[in-house]
């Protein structure tokens, strides 16, 4: 299969379509983890979102706690220029006090107000946290949204397979399908196929979105043990990043190269093309025009059989 920037890729069991690519925008005006207005700026941001649309990666991932609201607002007011339509997903974080149906429809608004849209294709719950809210008042609360029109489609995030699979039921009990869950996906970090989530959702018509496709940089062969790259923003704290964990992980670095110089591809396009022939949506980061160029590279082409089995046996499953 070709994955290219013109295939409708449906949400779950819905009739929303999105590009088979999106790009992740945590560390849009993030300063605490991403060092936005330091190492990268609002004018790059826009470079990046013009680059993703301009190569048909129309889906931008974001939440009302990535910079404090201001992923939100950059990509609203990038949008009043844009020459083509924009998907957005966006998600709803269970703070304690939010503990009524008016929290979500409140926060819901704040969203829509820093988008500057009327309604979002996907509205997702960060993390499954109960509170004093309760899972069955958040769907509730959602599915009214959903009839309302101001939501398109209803999608979870770090949920497992049981927590899926009670959404879905909850969800159901109000005529409206569960259509995403977004969760870690890479080829550094498979669990979702050995913990149920993965096959859950294939048999509830649940689609994956796949954060950390890139595992925050490891599977770009820009870190390695042999090269003196300093890890910056968050993956300053990540373990992964040390000389000993990358050694770890080299032959599937290899592999990788060796794939993609095959295909006149960067290692990334091909841990990128991996994931999409999992049949999930990867939605990688991107803080400039480069990396969302680099990023759309993953589309249009196609592993061979063999390649996705050489890739996913390089390392022991985790």
């Amino acid at each position: 299969m070709d994955y290219s920037a013109t295939a409708g890729i449906p949400l779950g069991n819905t009739t929303i379509t999105v590009s088979p690519l999106g790009i992740g925008t945590w560390a849009w005006g993030d300063s605490l983890f991403w060092s936005y207005g330091k190492d990268y700026t609002e004018t790059d941001l826009h470079a990046a979102f013009n680059a993703a649309i301009a190569a048909g990666v129309t889906l931008f991932d974001t939440a009302e706690i990535y910079g404090l609201g201001e992923s939100e607002r950059l990509i609203g007011k990038f949008m009043q220029t844009a020459n083509q339509p924009v998907q957005i997903a966006t998600k709803y974080f269970p703070l304690p006090w939010r503990i009524t149906a008016k929290s979500v429809s409140e926060a819901l608004t704040a969203s829509l107000q820093r988008l500057q849209l009327e309604s979002v294709p996907l509205y997702q719950i960060h993390w499954p946290f109960d509170f004093l809210m309760g899972q069955r008042t958040l769907m509730a609360a959602l599915a009214e949204e959903v009839k309302q029109r101001r939501i398109g489609a209803i999608g979870v995030s770090n949920y497992s397979a049981g927590q899926m699979q009670r959404a879905y039921d909850m969800l159901a009990s109000h005529g409206v399908p569960l259509a995403v869950n977004q969760v870690r996906y890479s080829l550094l970090d498979r669990h979702i196929e050995t913990n149920g989530v993965l096959k859950t959702a294939q048999q509830l018509g649940i689609t994956i979105l796949a954060y950390s496709p890139l595992a925050q940089g490891l599977l770009t062969g820009k870190y390695t043990p042999d090269r003196t790259t300093t890890a910056t923003g968050a993956r300053r704290i990540d373990s992964r990043f040390s000389p000993t964990a990358l050694a770890k992980i080299s032959p599937l670095l290899t592999v990788l190269e060796d794939i993609g110089n095959a295909h006149q591809r960067t290692p990334a396009q091909v841990a990128l093309n991996w994931l999409m022939a999992q049949g999930v949506i990867p939605i990688p980061g991107a803080k400039n025009a480069k990396q969302a160029h680099q990023n759309a590279g993953a589309l249009g082409w196609h592993l061979s059989p063999q390649e996705l089995n050489w890739l996913s046996t390089a390392l022991p499953r985790a």
